[in-house]
Formats: structure tokens, C-alpha cells, sequence
């Protein structure tokens, strides 16, 4: 049974937040749900809202992608850095961003060839 994922970002300062997510997910929302909840289709099938809320935080996600070096190079030119890196003992990379509320976005990615 085919379904659509939306999972959802809770964030203080809504216009603060659209800013940085754009940055961080390399252009503007895919459409604006309401004038304070606004979504991009980041997968086939996958989606990810922000959303104003009086309880902000808490969220955490991961998007696996092809290119895990090329996308974190890509999101250091729009001014972000990532606030933590790990790689697991099968050799899976995960790259971790925190938006002002402590909300998570993580990009995970293959081992790197390079190293073995």
C-alpha cells in the first residue's frame, strides 16, 4: 500500500526557521500549508513540514542520500555546518544539524569508499 511520510518540525519563530530550513534544504517550501506551517517534498513520497508551536523542539530526522560529501558541501555554501558527524562500526555516515530549537536533521550516507 503506497503512502506519503510527512514528518513535522515544531519551531518558536516561524520566519527565523523558514530562513534557515531553506538554507538548509537548498531552496523554498514546496507549497505553504498555512500561514504558519509550510512543507518540502525532500523524497518521493517524503515530506517535511515547519511548523510555529508554543512547545517548539523535540524533532529528529534522517534523510539518507546518494551523496553524503556533496550534499554536506553543498549546504556549508548556503552557511550551515553541521553540529555533529558520526560514523557507525559498519561504516554508515550520519552528518546532524540543529536548527534554534534543538530540532534535529540529520543526512546519512554510505561509507566512504576512501576510507575502506
Amino acid at each position: 500500500m503506497p503512502a506519503d511520510l510527512f514528518a513535522g518540525i515544531r519551531v518558536a519563530d516561524f520566519a527565523a526557521a523558514v530562513a534557515w530550513y531553506e538554507r538548509l534544504l537548498g531552496g523554498p517550501p514546496s507549497f505553504r500549508a498555512h500561514e504558519t506551517e509550510v512543507v518540502w517534498e525532500v523524497a518521493e513520497h517524503g515530506w517535511i513540514f515547519v511548523r510555529e508551536d508554543v512547545e517548539p523542539g523535540g524533532a529528529e530526522h534522517v534523510i539518507f542520500v546518494e551523496d553524503l560529501d556533496a550534499r554536506v558541501a553543498e549546504i556549508a555554501a548556503r552557511g550551515i555546518e553541521p553540529t555533529d558527524r558520526e560514523t557507525y562500526s559498519n561504516g554508515v555516515r550520519k552528518v546532524i544539524y540543529r536548527d534554534a530549537d534543538g530540532n534535529e536533521i540529520a543526512l546519512g550516507g554510505a561509507p566512504n569508499p576512501e576510507r575502506g
